[in-house]
């Protein structure tokens, strides 16, 4: 893509929304959960001559923003910095294997030195390639897709959505579901595992709808991993968590709470038997 075609592309103004006949700066836009579901798009025309074929053609270029799409990316590469940064307290074992390895995000600089034997080792000094991580920021959000389909933009921004959030799924199953690497061997217990980060993800998902897709998955699955109660004597038991919207949006997707001052023995084992009918 041509330097001029990438800034108009990539430029915060002319953005469409489906339906509607205005146009949107996307460096207004606030992150809000409405927004944050919001595909917006913008289409520009290609001219050129294929010169393997000797033909002219034609196509359009598709480009969709999303504050979610943005937000998943940032996320994402927020977790590999991390990794970099563990990865630096032991630099010998650095080498980077592809192109979207977190190794990418440190960058390796030769150390300069009057010593002879340091010259013949060839030394290095590795950090954080600062200058990386914020070229790849630039793009958070923005997918571009190149045809010569005749279609509604607003529909093939659809399946372009789709796509991503396929991708996501799997990452989530990876990642926050722990499905690989697997240790096991036999095919039933295979099946099982599998099986289980299925009925994981669909349950998540449904909690992702209910809350309005307000959330990240991070956010949900750390929240929810710390939702702990701790015992007082033969009391009952007491939050050991701290109260927000989004504990608040979890008790009202399942029916019930745990975060009064104190939950008697008897009210816990009704939320135990409630959420085992439910679920």
């Amino acid at each position: 893509m041509d330097q001029k075609l990438k800034d108009r592309a990539l430029s915060p103004e002319m953005w469409h929304l489906e339906g509607d006949i205005r146009f949107y700066n996307i460096d207004e836009i606030e992150n809000s959960p409405e927004n944050r579901e919001k595909i917006f798009y913008k289409q520009h025309y290609i001219e050129g001559y294929d010169e393997e074929h000797d033909t002219p053609f034609n196509q359009t270029l598709i480009v969709t923003f999303s504050l979610k799409y943005k937000n998943y990316q940032a996320k994402i590469r927020e977790q590999q910095i991390e990794r970099a940064k563990k990865a630096l307290k032991n630099p010998s074992g650095i080498e980077r294997k592809g192109q979207n390895d977190f190794k990418r995000l440190i960058k390796r600089t030769v150390i300069q030195s009057d010593d002879e034997k340091i010259k013949k080792k060839k030394l290095f000094s590795y950090s954080l390639n600062q200058a990386v991580i914020n070229e790849e920021a630039k793009y958070d959000g923005f997918y571009a897709v190149s045809t010569n389909l005749d279609d509604d933009p607003a529909d093939i921004v659809k399946i372009n959505r789709n796509r991503w959030e396929i991708e996501e799924s799997f990452r989530i199953m990876k990642s926050e579901f722990k499905a690989r690497p697997v240790f096991l061997k036999r095919d039933d217990r295979i099946k099982a595992h599998f099986m289980t980060c299925f009925i994981t993800l669909l349950i998540y998902r449904l909690l992702e709808n209910q809350l309005n897709n307000a959330y990240t998955c991070q956010e949900i699955i750390s929240t929810l991993r710390n939702m702990n109660l701790t015992k007082v004597g033969d009391e009952g038991f007491v939050p050991a968590y701290t109260r927000t919207p989004l504990t608040d949006g979890l008790h009202a997707f399942v029916g019930f709470r745990t975060d009064y001052k104190l939950t008697t023995k008897r009210n816990l084992q009704s939320v135990i038997s409630k959420s085992k009918k439910q679920f």
